[in-house]
C-alpha cells in the first residue's frame, strides 16, 4: 500500500506540477508577445540590468530555509514563524541597503534611469519575503494542485496589469509593475491556501537547528542565481541596452520552455526522495523514473523550440526582435538539459549534502566567470555558446555526486537519457529537411511542429516507451475521475 501511495503522490504531483508550468508558459507566452510587440529591446534591456540584484536579494531573504523546513522529519509551529521573521526582517534590511545604492547601480551600467527604476523594482523582495514558510508547508504537504491555481491566477493578473501598462506609454515600468503585482498575488494565494498564520513572538532559536543545513543552501543558490545572471551583467557593462534586450527576450523564450519540466519535477523531487531515503534501490528507480520524463519532455520541446525559433519571434513579435531568435536557438540547446540538473541537484539536497551543492556550484561559477570573460572581446554568439556548452559539460561533475550518494551508474543515466536526446533531435532535424521546402513562414512553422509532433510520438508508440505508455495512461486516469 505505502509503494502505491506514492507512486500516486509522485504522479499526481507530476501531472499538476505539468498542467501548472504549462498553464504558465503559455501565459507568459500570450503576455510576452503583448509586451514585446509594445516595448523596445531597451526596455528589456533596463530590467534586465537589475534582475540580478533582485535574484541575489530573494535569495538572502529566503537563506535556505525552504528546504530546510522541507526536509524537517518533525515541524513546529515555532520553525516556520522564526523563519517567516527571520526572511521578512532580511528582506526589508536589504531593500534599505539596495535603496541607498541604487546611484551607484545606475553608474555602474552608466544609465541614470536605473535609480528611481531600482528602487521600485526592489519592493518585490519585501513582499516575497513574507511568503516563504507558506510556501514551504505547501511544498512539504505535496499541495501542487494549491500552488497550481496561486501561480496561474497571479500571472494572469499581473500580465494584465503589465501589457495595460505597457499600451499606455509607461515603457520598462509595466514591466517592474507587473513584477510587484504577481508577487503580491503570490503572497495572498499562500496565505489563503496553507491556513498558516504567524505568530508575534520573535523566537529564533529554531533557526539553530537548521542553520548548518540552510547555511549551504544559502550559499549555493547564491552562487547559482549569480552563476544564471552573470551574462546579462557582463553583457550590461561591456554592452549596450538594446543588444541585453535581447539576450534577456532570447533567455525568457527558453525558460518557458525548460521551466515547464522542471517546474513538474521540482515540485515532488524533495518530498518524494525523502520518503525513500533509507531504500537505496528503491530511490535509483524513482531517480531513474524522473530522468527519463525530464528527457522525455525536455528534449522534444526544446529542440523543437530552437528550430521553430525564428518563425515564432518573427510571427509573433515582429522581426525587430530577430537577433534574439539566434541567441534562442542555442539557449535551448542548453535548456534542454536544465531539468536534468535540476533534478540531480535536488537528489543531493534530499540527502542532506547541501555542501556538495555549494562547493560544486562555486566551481561551476568561477570557471564560468573565466570563460565569459575571455570570450566577451568576441561577441554575444560566442558568449552565449560558451554559456551553453559549460552548462552541458558541467551535467558530468553533477552525475558524479549523485552516484556517490544513491550508486546510480553513469551508464544507467545515459541509459535513460540518450534515447530520448538521439530520437528528438533525428525528428527535428527531418522536421526542419521537411520544411526547407516551404518559403512562407508560417506554413513553415505548421510544417516544422507537425512533422515533429507526429514523428516523436510514432516512435515512442513503436518502440514501446515505457513513459510514454505510463504519461497516456496517467492522462486518461485525470479525465476519467474529472467526468
Amino acid at each position: 500500500m505505502k509503494e502505491e501511495t506514492l507512486k500516486e503522490k509522485t504522479a499526481k504531483g507530476l501531472l499538476w506540477g505539468g498542467i501548472h508550468n504549462g498553464i504558465m508558459q503559455l501565459l507568459n507566452l500570450v503576455f510576452g508577445i503583448f509586451l514585446a510587440r509594445l516595448l523596445a529591446p531597451s526596455d528589456y534591456g533596463m530590467i534586465g540590468m537589475l534582475l540580478v540584484f533582485s535574484s541575489v536579494a530573494n535569495t538572502l531573504q529566503e537563506s535556505g530555509f525552504t528546504s530546510a523546513l522541507i526536509n524537517r522529519k518533525e515541524i513546529r509551529h515555532e520553525d516556520y514563524n522564526a523563519v517567516f521573521w527571520f526572511s521578512t526582517l532580511t528582506g526589508a534590511t536589504l531593500y534599505i541597503i539596495l535603496f541607498l545604492c541604487a546611484p551607484l547601480i545606475s553608474r555602474f551600467y552608466h544609465q541614470p534611469e536605473l535609480t528611481p527604476l531600482a528602487r521600485y523594482l526592489f519592493l518585490s523582495f519585501v513582499i516575497s519575503s513574507m511568503s516563504i514558510p507558506h510556501n514551504a508547508l505547501l511544498v512539504k504537504q505535496m499541495k501542487i494542485r494549491q500552488n497550481a491555481i496561486i501561480g496561474i491566477v497571479s500571472l494572469f493578473i499581473s500580465g494584465v496589469v503589465g501589457v495595460t501598462m505597457a499600451y499606455n506609454g509607461m515603457a520598462y515600468w509595466g514591466i517592474a509593475t507587473q513584477t510587484l503585482t504577481y508577487v503580491f498575488f503570490i503572497l495572498v494565494g499562500r496565505w489563503f491556501f496553507s491556513g498558516w498564520r504567524p505568530s508575534f513572538t520573535f523566537n529564533f532559536k529554531p533557526l539553530k537547528e537548521m542553520i548548518g543545513f540552510s547555511m549551504k543552501i544559502l550559499a549555493s543558490n547564491l552562487i547559482t542565481q549569480i552563476n544564471n545572471n552573470i551574462l546579462t551583467v557582463i553583457l550590461g557593462r561591456f554592452y549596450n541596452s538594446h543588444q541585453v534586450g535581447f539576450f534577456n527576450q532570447a533567455n525568457k523564450w527558453k525558460d518557458m520552455g525548460s521551466y515547464t519540466v522542471q517546474g513538474m519535477t521540482n515540485s515532488v523531487t524533495q518530498p518524494v526522495m525523502r520518503q525513500v531515503e533509507e531504500e537505496s534501490e528503491r530511490m535509483v528507480r524513482v531517480i531513474r523514473k524522473m530522468l527519463r520524463f525530464a528527457a522525455f519532455i525536455s528534449m522534444p520541446c526544446m529542440f523543437g523550440l530552437a528550430l521553430t525559433a525564428p518563425e515564432i519571434i518573427t510571427i509573433a513579435i515582429t522581426d525587430k526582435w530577430m537577433e534574439s531568435a539566434r541567441l534562442l536557438q542555442i539557449l535551448c540547446i542548453g535548456g534542454a538539459f536544465a531539468p536534468i540538473q535540476t533534478l540531480m541537484y535536488n537528489v543531493i539536497i534530499s540527502k542532506e549534502r547541501s555542501d556538495i551543492c555549494l562547493w560544486n556550484t562555486i566551481a561551476f561559477g568561477i570557471t564560468q566567470i573565466a570563460v565569459e570573460l575571455l570570450c566577451y572581446p568576441y561577441g554575444i554568439t560566442t558568449m552565449v555558446w560558451a554559456f551553453t556548452v559549460m552548462n552541458i559539460v558541467w551535467l558530468a561533475v553533477w552525475w558524479y555526486y549523485v552516484w556517490k550518494l544513491t550508486g546510480l551508474s553513469g551508464w544507467l543515466v545515459l541509459k535513460d537519457i540518450l534515447p530520448f536526446v538521439l530520437i528528438a533531435g533525428g525528428c527535428i532535424l527531418a522536421a526542419g529537411y521537411v520544411a526547407s521546402f516551404t518559403t512562407n513562414i508560417y506554413w513553415s512553422l505548421v510544417v516544422k511542429i507537425a512533422v515533429a509532433v507526429v514523428l516523436y510520438t510514432s516512435v515512442m508508440y513503436l518502440s514501446g516507451a515505457k513513459i510514454f505508455r505510463e504519461s497516456i495512461a496517467q492522462l486518461k486516469d485525470m479525465v476519467r475521475k474529472h467526468h
